[in-house]
């Protein structure tokens, strides 16, 4: 499994290649745009690698939390207030 600086490292890198590309054509818009999607991007990416954290779980089971612990967690994680 990648870890999580890993992959948010290649979001960044995939950003910051088109980000530089747009600043060499001085597209100011196209820049504004990217940024915000990979502000976007990084916080969604965030999440579903604190999901697969919260359900992957250390692997002897003993010394972690069960299965249902695991989806309680999820649940309340997920819960609207």
């Amino acid at each position: 499994m990648r870890s999580r600086s890993r992959v948010l490292q290649s979001l960044e890198g995939v950003y910051r290649e088109a980000f530089e590309s747009a600043r060499e054509r001085k597209d100011n818009a196209e820049m504004a745009r990217l940024d915000l999607e990979y502000q976007r991007d990084q916080l969604q990416l965030e999440v579903l690698l604190d999901l697969r954290d919260l359900l992957s779980g250390p692997e002897d089971e003993e010394k972690g939390p069960s299965l249902l612990e695991r989806a309680q967690a999820l649940r309340r994680l997920t819960k609207l207030r």
